[in-house]
């Protein structure tokens, strides 16, 4: 693989927190506020999506980046906004299949513990292909 493809390599993102008790509806408000603020400013990013467990008590986020680039971004513009969800969630996991840039690798684990101390593993591609294309 050529430095041109690694660059040039999507960033898978999924993140799971625990709903803290009593706190779901403000969780799916603030899911919703992130969900435009990021696509109003974040035009490049191919994915943004937010769950909740038929139980109501996890929610998971799933982000596809076109590039470590878009990542890096996200993190920097999306940072006051988690700090939002300090008191709605507790973060379990963060979860990267790609590779990020040194800065996003930081923030996301900053973002981690910020949120309740949840675990960040960085996962390398071995094989695969993807069939999407940017803005479908």
């Amino acid at each position: 693989m050529t430095k041109v493809a690694e660059s040039a390599e999507p960033i898978y993102y999924i993140d799971r927190s625990d709903i803290r008790e009593g706190r779901l509806a403000e969780v799916r408000d603030g899911m919703r506020d992130l969900a435009d603020f990021v696509e109003a400013r974040e035009p490049q990013l191919i994915a943004y999506r937010f769950y909740v467990d038929e139980s109501g008590s996890t929610m998971t986020t799933v982000a596809v980046h076109p590039d470590p680039a878009s990542l890096e971004l996200h993190m920097e513009l999306g940072g006051p906004k988690f700090r939002a969800f300090r008191e709605l969630i507790r973060m379990n996991s963060i979860d990267v299949y790609g590779r990020p840039s040194p800065a996003a690798a930081e923030q996301l684990r900053h973002k981690a513990e910020m949120l309740g101390g949840g675990t960040v593993t960085f996962h390398a591609l071995q094989a695969g292909f993807s069939r999407f294309t940017r803005g479908s």
